[in-house]
């Protein structure tokens, strides 16, 4: 086997792309940074429009006639943070710390999705030792939010045809397939009325959900905020004339919305039993149902200021409507690969602004027509409320030959080096590979990574010793590929 030098480098690496801020739609930092990286080491680099950059290094002497090799990543990653957490995503870097085999962040997302897949193939750049055939590795941009930056590649923007992607969250797995994914953002025009006077104002917020990454923990059963929140405020109107000024939910598009919250006002005279009264009944159902998976998810209704104005109740009904109309969670199981999901919706974020309310709902599915048919079918259920849709990302699902010898020689790296044989699977997240597929003909994956756990939740963690497994595998396959 080739010598493997210590991954200490990847971690030393990984904190310093935490320390450049790097959410979806805000990559110029961290482009910077992978373009200047490239430049000290005296590397060709290439970075286009959409701020996707290609770093090229040369073989190892005597491998100048190896296959080329692609190392694939992204380089952005969602932002959530913890209630109550002072973090502004656009400028403070991520804390992480090391805790019983396992890293975490203080009080937000860790962003090892996909951040040590990115050190990992920076560390491989930085290192002559390292036995390789000529290497391109290409970081992509906005990946978690559209994937805009793999939709908008050039044609030539890679030359090698043989990928391995860093992105997968499944240690024990080669990821040989993956969902596709149709995002998009529904508009619903509003109008403000002047708020009714005599009535008493209330904050309902649901908080302490598991959430999660709407791919992988889809199946789950875990509790969505936006349709707490919903039950909540109809369970109220049934009872009471509720009028609303505002909502929130979620904290992206691809995750599982863990907390929302409502600025509601009632008549007074209904105000202490319909409202105040009804917390512990509604705390009570929320540990009945969600108990198991989402121990400490509750809600909470406190007094609070009024506002000077409540959004057309007319409009509030329609987008309830809607939202009971769309389906959240796992649509359909697969019926060739057992236990995966097949298709499934989520309803990520509620934004109020001025003029309008936001609704994103982010549809997967292995079966192209399906996915798009549902997201069709979710925008006319919108439609219907009054909404207009913003198709954000449609991208195509993805099957890789799992007996490929490619994957084969995967899988024997992985034997040789670790002792075992992974899986290869399907998996219901989605990656950028079906872009990659479309535009880069004859192009082959194999995708790998670490154990990392709820990714895209202050919950995400990355286990260590997976970390050098993989480094371990990866190093070894670039030189048996070299």
């Amino acid at each position: 086997m080739s010598h493997i030098p210590s991954s200490q480098v990847v971690f030393d690496l990984f904190k310093q792309l935490n320390n450049t801020p790097r959410p979806s739609h805000h990559e110029e930092r961290i482009a910077d940074f992978l373009c200047q990286f490239a430049q000290r080491l005296g590397l060709d680099y290439t970075r286009d429009a959409h701020n996707c950059v290609v770093i090229r290094k040369a073989a190892t002497p005597g491998h100048e006639n190896a296959t080329p090799i692609v190392i694939l990543n992204h380089m952005d990653m969602v932002c959530v943070a913890e209630p109550g957490k002072q973090f502004d995503p656009l400028n403070d870097s991520i804390d992480a710390y090391t805790e019983d085999g396992w890293m975490h962040a203080r009080g937000t997302s860790l962003g090892a999705d996909n951040g040590i897949g990115l050190s990992m193939a920076l560390a491989i750049l930085q290192d002559d030792n390292i036995v390789h055939g000529p290497l391109e590795v290409i970081t992509t941009t906005n990946e978690e939010d559209g994937m805009t930056g793999a939709s908008n590649l050039s044609p030539d923007f890679i030359r090698g045809r043989k990928v391995i992607n860093l992105d997968s969250e499944d240690y024990d797995t080669i990821t040989t397939g993956a969902a596709g994914a149709y995002l998009q953002i529904h508009h619903l025009p509003i109008t403000r009325l002047n708020a009714p006077r005599s009535h008493k104002w209330y904050r309902v917020a649901v908080d302490g959900g598991r959430g999660g990454h709407s791919g992988v923990d889809i199946n789950k059963g875990r509790a969505s905020a936006t349709l707490l929140l919903w039950a909540l405020l109809n369970a109220i109107a049934e009872e009471t004339i509720v009028n609303v000024a505002h909502l929130q939910v979620g904290d992206a598009s691809a995750s599982i919305a863990s907390r929302g919250e409502a600025i509601i006002c009632v008549p007074a005279e209904d105000a202490v039993e319909q409202v105040e009264d009804r917390e512990p009944h509604f705390n009570e159902w929320l540990h009945n149902e969600y108990g198991e998976t989402d121990p400490d998810v509750h809600c909470t209704i406190t007094p609070c200021d009024p506002c000077a104005q409540v959004i057309n109740p007319n409009q509030v009904a329609a987008l309830m409507d809607a939202l009971e109309q769309t389906p959240q969670g796992v649509i359909a199981m697969s019926q060739t690969m057992p236990g995966t999901v097949h298709t499934s919706n989520n309803v990520g974020m509620v934004r109020t602004l001025d003029n309008e309310i936001t609704v994103s709902t982010h549809t997967r599915s292995f079966d192209v027509d399906e996915m798009e048919q549902t997201g069709l079918d979710i925008k006319e259920v919108f439609a219907e409320a009054g909404a207009t849709t913003e198709l954000v990302m449609s991208a195509p699902a993805w099957q890789e030959n799992p007996d490929s010898d490619f994957i084969n020689l995967t899988s024997d790296v992985f034997n040789d080096v670790l002792g075992w044989r992974p899986r290869k699977v399907a998996m219901h997240f989605v990656l950028e590979a079906g872009f990659f597929v479309q535009k880069f003909p004859g192009i082959e994956m194999a995708s790998i990574g670490p154990r990392i756990v709820e990714p895209h939740s202050t919950r995400e963690r990355v286990e260590l010793k997976t970390i050098d497994d993989i480094w371990r595998v990866t190093i070894e396959l670039l030189a048996r590929l070299a």
